[in-house]
């Protein structure tokens, strides 16, 4: 019970919104949909697979939801 009301604990960060975790997990889900389709419309192009647009997105969003 204690570790449920933690987890929706509103807490500052770099983002300009009080955000929960969920919130801040929403937001890399979005971040990490709209990085991969500008990676394949205009990198994979060039060689560069989407593998590394997938890597980036993980670890945005880690930090995202550890620090924003």
């Amino acid at each position: 019970m204690a570790s449920d009301s933690r987890n929706n604990e509103k807490q500052p960060g770099f983002l300009p919104i009080e955000t929960n975790w969920f919130d801040r997990l929403f937001i890399s889900i979005v971040i990490w949909v709209a990085l991969t389709l500008f990676w394949m419309r205009f990198i994979e192009p060039l060689g560069l697979s989407v593998w590394f647009a997938v890597a980036i997105s993980a670890v945005l969003g880690a930090y995202i939801i550890r620090k924003g």
